[in-house]
């Protein structure tokens, strides 16, 4: 289990506010689209903090041009040398200055009313709300058979209340709730499936929730992710394991297997899907 629940120490922050926190590597084709999503938000995000985690294309330089016209929002620019995504949340996390924080992928599209229906479920929920899930969807995201779909992940919430049924594209944090949970680091967990093992740590700050209208949409490209998944063996365990075990199921279990497996998360890093998009026919 993890030593501490250190409390890091922060300014204070924006109340009734959002950050978007998006961490990016070589995301050329997708950040525009991304970026725009959330500048045409109903309910506008009052900072963005992007995190350039070492590109070699013009990622940096298609997000100045898409946000130049972003009016009254707080803009970051950052960059983060070091190598793997949990390094570019840590940095990005030192820079939020609002009472939530929504972490944005890089090439994920988040519908108008997503930051609209985030604060009215934080203003109802209250303070024992730490994290909001937002579902992945695909093409039609209005059609039944997605919106009964996200009705059986709320159902399935309701009967493991302390599991995660999504991914990090999708959490929406009580920025207090994920600094007294001590954030993202290496030092807590270096393998992939960060978006899992951190909210075991926010599980200790206090609740999740999902909603059947809190759904974001990945790219395509999302579909090949099996060099950087648990197995189908893995995904069941984590269901069947109690909360008040989870800590031996990560750090003990878990842990241990993705070591051997190679499952760091600079992983994440690597895009089988470019090297698809470009082999012969």
């Amino acid at each position: 289990m993890v030593g501490s629940r250190r409390w890091i120490r922060r300014p204070e922050v924006k109340k009734n506010a959002f950050s978007v926190l998006l961490p990016y590597y070589n995301e050329v084709d997708y950040l525009e689209q991304t970026l725009i999503t959330w500048l045409s938000q109903s309910r506008r995000p009052d900072q963005i903090i992007l995190v350039d985690n070492g590109s070699n294309d013009d990622s940096e330089s298609v997000a100045r041009r898409v946000l130049e016209p972003a009016g009254d929002i707080d803009i970051v620019y950052m960059r983060e040398p070091r190598p793997g995504k949990v390094h570019a949340l840590e940095a990005g996390c030192r820079k939020i200055s609002c009472e939530f924080v929504a972490i944005s992928d890089a090439d994920t599209c988040y519908p108008p009313h997503y930051l609209e229906l985030c604060e009215q479920l934080f203003t109802q929920g209250g303070e024992q709300i730490a994290a909001l899930m937002a579902l992945p969807e695909k093409k039609h995201p209005y059609a039944r058979l997605s919106r009964l779909r996200r009705h059986y992940f709320i159902v399935l919430h309701k009967c493991f209340y302390k599991h995660v049924f999504t991914g990090g594209y999708g959490q929406v944090f009580r920025t207090r709730s994920l600094m007294m949970a001590g954030g993202f680091s290496e030092k807590h967990w270096p393998h992939v499936l960060m978006d899992h093992e951190i909210m075991y740590r926010i599980f200790q700050t206090g609740l999740s929730k999902y909603h059947k209208d809190l759904w974001c949409q990945s790219s395509p490209r999302r579909i090949d992710r099996k060099r950087v998944r648990w197995n189908l063996l893995e995904r069941i365990l984590y269901i069947l394991t109690p909360y008040t075990l989870q800590g031996w199921f990560f750090y003990r279990f878990l842990g241990s297997r993705f070591e051997k497996r190679g499952l760091n998360h600079i992983r994440l890093r690597e895009k089988p899907w470019q090297l698809n998009q470009h082999s012969p026919k």
